[in-house]
């Protein structure tokens, strides 16, 4: 698991990105879980995630309306298959509008530099 936060903050909302190799639905599941076994992450606003596996794409939103497909498109171009991205966001008390895609985008690409500079 690559864990990075302090990733991007704006207007209060804080970002983390979250990453690792899962071999299916059930392990992708079980990722997200135990990373909300840390209380920090598990009382975040939003873990949105996605992952390419051999049967198909997989996403959740938590609650953060379009945010998985961020992450699935990014994870398509990249043709990085098995391994979930999972994007962080505590809530700092001001919408952010269109704004929070480009957060998301932007956590992405920053978890991408990291693993590919390893």
């Amino acid at each position: 698991m690559l864990q990075f936060e302090g990733v991007i903050s704006d207007k209060g909302s804080k970002y983390a990105v979250t990453g690792g190799i899962v071999k299916d639905r059930a392990a992708a599941k079980a990722f997200v879980k135990s990373m909300c076994r840390i209380k920090k992450y598990a009382k975040a606003t939003h873990n949105t995630w996605a992952v390419l596996l051999p049967d198909g794409p997989v996403k959740a939103d938590d609650g953060e309306s379009g945010a998985g497909m961020v992450i699935l498109r990014m994870l398509e171009r990249e043709g990085l298959q098995n391994h979930i991205i999972v994007v962080t966001r505590w809530y700092g008390g001001t919408k952010l509008g269109g704004d929070r895609f480009r957060h998301v985008q932007t956590c992405v690409r920053y978890y991408l530099e990291q693993l590919n500079s390893r």
